[in-house]
């Protein structure tokens, strides 16, 4: 390959970029410095070489024994959101929803509070539908820019990503460098009242100052659970506060798994598989994984 534009390196560590703090390391790990320096790098690249983009990790095991191939992380160049056109933002693929969410305030755009209580990027928020308080995606999506894993550069629009629940149909090994989200007009005043409601309500609910990875299981559809959310199956389960190695069921909130401060990624996924065999048993749904696993065992 030619001299790649951007960071490289090697057998890197991804568990501090992981919020469950576990995991092997990426073969490679690559940061782009632009687009452009990312096309070129997936051009470069041998199409057997997978691809995989990571964001803040919040949502996501990295298995022990590592990730295979390249690990792509786009940093501070792709972090940058800004007003557009009426009512629209552009948000680059890094940037948190923390940022979008405080600059759609700024500029009196409504819509897309939901984002502030997400701990991830605009690329995973895309590729996932991300969603929590009533909001989702797919909703205030218009279009993005994403870089295919040959390294062509392409704009789809929401329709052709196919969104379902926490899911589209974003080719395998793409990269999300740029969306633009579009709201309805708002009152900032009103905005981060409901940001601040979002918020302490995340607080209250969620274990927050624990190793965790966010939501573990989706909902499933109310004619398969009886109206029942994830974590009251988990709950019925009687998993609340069930510990594998150093895993535990959260009691705060029984659809969050936790890292206690000892465990491997082994001992989470085993634990999240528990879960899902206890469901089973005692109420006949079965639960599917929302946390995406990658790498090897």
């Amino acid at each position: 390959m030619a001299e790649p534009r951007g960071k490289v390196t090697m057998n890197a560590q991804l568990a501090p970029w992981t919020w469950f703090k576990t995991g092997g390391p990426a073969e490679i790990l690559f940061e782009p410095e632009s687009v452009e320096g990312l096309c070129k790098f997936m051009r470069d690249l041998p199409s057997w070489v997978p691809v995989m983009a990571l964001g803040l990790g919040s949502n996501m095991i990295v298995r022990d024994g590592g990730v295979p191939g390249v690990v792509v992380r786009l940093g501070k160049a792709f972090a940058k959101v800004a007003k557009t056109a009426d009512l629209t933002l552009e948000c680059g693929g890094g940037a948190s929803g923390i940022l979008v969410s405080s600059t759609a305030r700024d500029n009196g755009i409504a819509g897309v509070e939901f984002l502030r209580s997400i701990p991830g990027t605009v690329g995973g928020f895309v590729r996932m539908n991300g969603g929590a308080y009533g909001g989702e995606v797919k909703d205030i999506l218009v279009d993005c820019d994403v870089v295919l894993r040959s390294g062509e550069l392409v704009t789809l629009q929401n329709v052709d990503l196919g969104y379902t629940y926490r899911h589209s149909q974003l080719p395998e090994g793409a990269i999300v460098v740029a969306a633009r989200f579009k709201g309805r007009p708002g009152e900032p005043e009103a905005i981060q009242a409901e940001m601040d409601r979002i918020s302490a309500s995340r607080e209250a609910s969620q274990p927050l100052r624990s190793k965790t990875g966010g939501s573990t299981f989706k909902n499933p559809a109310p004619e398969i659970s009886g109206g029942h959310k994830a974590w009251e199956l988990v709950d019925k389960a009687g998993c609340r506060g069930l510990q594998l190695g150093g895993a535990q069921v959260s009691e705060k909130h029984t659809n969050f798994l936790i890292n206690t401060g000892e465990a491997t990624s082994a001992d989470i996924e085993a634990l999240g598989e528990e879960v899902r065999r206890r469901v089973k048993d005692n109420s006949g749904v079965e639960l599917e994984w929302e946390i995406q696993r990658v790498g090897q065992p």
